[in-house]
C-alpha cells in the first residue's frame, strides 16, 4: 500500500498548490510488507535475531489473520487496521510492544519478573518470551482493540 497524499498546501503567493506525501511514521499507514519485517530482523546481530524471528513466528501462529510491516519504524502487526503488536531491538534488550499503555496493568503478575515501561515490556536478548505470556499479551490487546 502506498502512502496517503496530504492536504495540498500554498507553495506561494500565488496559492499554487503542491501535494505532498507524508511519510510512513507521520500517516501510521505502513506499506504492510512482511519483507519489511525481514529486512528489520537480517540488520540485527545474533542472538536478537533469533530471539525476535521467534517472537515473530509465535505472534504469527496466535493471530495468523495478522498483516505484518512496520509502524513508527519499528516492526507491528495489524489486525483490521489496528496495531496489536510488535517488537524491536535495543543495545541491551529487546521489547514487546502491545501499542496500548493499559495492556500491562492487566497482567501485573505475569510480567512481575520483567521490566516494563507503559509502552514496552523488557526482555533478554537470548531468552525468547514464553509462548503463554505472548498469548495472554495478546488476548488483552485484541481484547481492548475490538470491544464493542
Amino acid at each position: 500500500m502506498s502512502p496517503r497524499p496530504r492536504a495540498t498546501l500554498a507553495a506561494d503567493e500565488d496559492k499554487r498548490r503542491v501535494p505532498l506525501t507524508k511519510t510512513t511514521q507521520e500517516t501510521d499507514t505502513p506499506s504492510l510488507s512482511a519483507t519489511e519485517i525481514d529486512a528489520y530482523l537480517a540488520a540485527l546481530d545474533e542472538p536478537k535475531r533469533s530471539t525476535l524471528e521467534k517472537l515473530r513466528q509465535t505472534i504469527l501462529d496466535l493471530i495468523p489473520e495478522a498483516e505484518q510491516g512496520i509502524s513508527y519504524g519499528l516492526p507491528a502487526f495489524r489486525v483490521r487496521g489496528k496495531v496489536v503488536a510488535g517488537f524491536a531491538a535495543f543495545k541491551n534488550h529487546l521489547s514487546y510492544l502491545p501499542h496500548s499503555g493499559s495492556v500491562f496493568p492487566e497482567l501485573r503478575a505475569e510480567l512481575a519478573n520483567y521490566t516494563t515501561s507503559s509502552g514496552a515490556l523488557h526482555f533478554e536478548i537470548d531468552t525468547p518470551l514464553p509462548l503463554p505470556l505472548v498469548r495472554k499479551l495478546i488476548e488483552v490487546r485484541m481484547a481492548q482493540a475490538f470491544a464493542e
